[in-house]
């Protein structure tokens, strides 16, 4: 949650806000904080206002491995969201899923109810790597490798920023391989692939930033972050503002 917005809620004026800011009688795990627009979570982080604490608002945070023919929204008309896949006592409308993936694409997602830390993971600023397993219907090649290190270029002429790509297995009607990117346009890897010539039959995301799927999650079950994924969380928050 914003700053301003948590202090709001303990009834803490703008005009307060902006002085204690300025005076530096913020305090975020102790450094004053940078903006009143910094990203906060109170469950992860401690923070002081003149010397009081606040306890404001504990976030969620969950890892999903999406099942396919989910859609990753929050309401759908005809077809189960992944949202669906929540027992109603976790169901909120304030979560929500970081990113998207198609509706056949299967792996880990992560849902929360922190909006600015999904703001912050999607935007290029911070380079946040997505890496998917990924099946093609033909031969990739040592060729492919280099392609994808310069920047994949589409037929409409946008530009992708230089992916890795690894070759798992290679056979002239079935490869395997796994691809991470930094960015996420729409269709990406699925585009990605299809300009080189082969096309994607099954993709699944494994990583996204400094998360992996969880091997122990079934296709359509979700957890909570564990202490080592939610300091990862905490990472972000500190760099956000």
């Amino acid at each position: 949650m914003r700053l301003d917005n948590l202090l709001a809620q303990e009834k803490i004026s703008r005009k307060a806000m902006k002085q204690a800011l300025l005076k530096g009688d913020i305090l975020v795990d102790g450094c004053p904080a940078r903006s009143l627009a910094q990203n906060i979570d109170t469950g992860l982080q401690e923070l002081l206002f003149r010397g009081q604490i606040i306890q404001g608002y504990e976030h969620t945070y969950l890892m999903l491995h999406k099942p396919n023919g989910v859609v990753t929204a929050n309401k759908d008309k005809k077809l189960p969201t992944v949202m669906d896949l929540l027992s109603p006592d976790i169901q909120s409308d304030k979560l929500y899923a970081v990113g998207r993936l198609d509706r056949d694409t299967t792996g880990l997602l992560l849902l929360t109810d922190n909006g600015p830390l999904g703001f912050q993971l999607l935007h290029p600023q911070y380079h946040v790597d997505k890496t998917y397993r990924v099946e093609v219907n033909g031969l990739l090649t040592p060729d492919h490798i280099q392609a994808f290190q310069k920047g994949i270029i589409f037929l409409d002429g946008t530009v992708c920023k230089p992916a890795r790509l690894k070759i798992l297995s290679a056979s002239p009607s079935l490869s395997q391989a796994s691809i991470t990117i930094s960015e996420g346009k729409f269709h990406q890897v699925k585009k990605m692939f299809l300009s080189v010539g082969v096309k994607v039959t099954s993709l699944k995301r494994t990583h996204f930033g400094p998360w992996s799927l969880d091997e122990n999650l079934q296709a359509g079950d979700y957890r909570p972050l564990n202490s080592e994924e939610l300091a990862s969380i905490h990472e972000f928050l500190r760099k956000s503002g």
